[in-house]
Parts: structure tokens; C-alpha cells; sequence
């Protein structure tokens, strides 16, 4: 296959398991850590009913599929590997970031969950992808 075309190919498909792991496990962690009695996230004044168990869920819905998805743009990408796992990982920040701004958080979960559960994420998916390094 042409490398160009599989390195495209390598960034839709990780974006996509990326983007669909990230609702599934949304989904799932929220049914095991249900939010607060009298939680409503159509009222910003309710968020300081949550806990930082409730954050959990929405981290590691961020985190596990940033590593997946890199790891499988690292296994499909003809080269560069390391580069398409952290455009996949950008790609899924950028979801982050508008988020950030849609959805009241707090400020240190914010902060937290842009600096580690994108790109450094990616960056270990691509690391064990690129079967390169030693």
C-alpha cells in the first residue's frame, strides 16, 4: 500500500477507535460512579457536588482511548509512527479543549486532564506501537 495513503489511514482509523472508546467508556464509568444526588449538569452550580471519584470517569475516558488510538496509528502507520500517534492524541485534545469550554469543571481537573490525558497518552500508545525502538 502506498505509505502516504497508510499513514492517513493510520490517523482516521486511531481517530475513530480513539472518538468511539472515549464514548463507550464514558458511558460505562458513569453507570459504575453515578453522579451526586441532586447533580445536574445543565446547572453549573451543581458541579460542586462532585467528587473527584465523579472526574474519574471522564479522565480515564480521555486517557485509555488517547493510548489506543496512538498505539494503532503507531501499527499502522508505514512511518513516522510516533508522529501519527501524537496527531491522533492531538485530534482527541482538541475534542478536550472545546469540552473544557462547554462543560463546567474544575479548574484543576481542567488543567489536569489537558496536560495528561491526551498527548502523553498518545505518546505512550505510540511508543508501543513503534516497534522500531528498543
Amino acid at each position: 500500500m502506498n505509505p502516504i495513503l497508510r499513514n492517513i489511514l493510520a490517523v482516521i482509523i486511531g481517530f475513530a477507535v480513539c472518538l468511539t472508546l472515549n464514548g463507550l467508556l464514558l458511558g460505562l464509568m458513569m453507570k459504575a460512579i453515578p453522579p451526586p444526588t441532586g447533580f445536574n449538569a445543565n446547572v453549573p452550580a451543581t458541579y460542586s457536588l462532585l467528587q473527584a471519584k465523579h472526574l474519574l470517569s471522564p479522565f480515564m475516558a480521555h486517557a485509555l482511548p488517547s493510548i489506543i488510538g496512538g498505539l494503532l496509528a503507531a501499527l499502522i502507520a508505514a512511518n513516522r509512527k510516533m508522529t501519527f500517534a501524537l496527531v491522533v492524541g492531538g485530534l482527541h485534545m482538541i475534542g478536550g479543549i472545546a469540552a473544557a469550554f462547554m462543560i463546567p469543571a474544575p479548574a484543576w481537573f481542567v488543567v489536569l486532564d489537558l496536560a495528561v490525558a491526551y498527548l502523553p497518552m498518545a505518546w505512550i500508545g505510540g511508543k508501543l506501537g513503534d516497534r522500531t525502538v528498543a
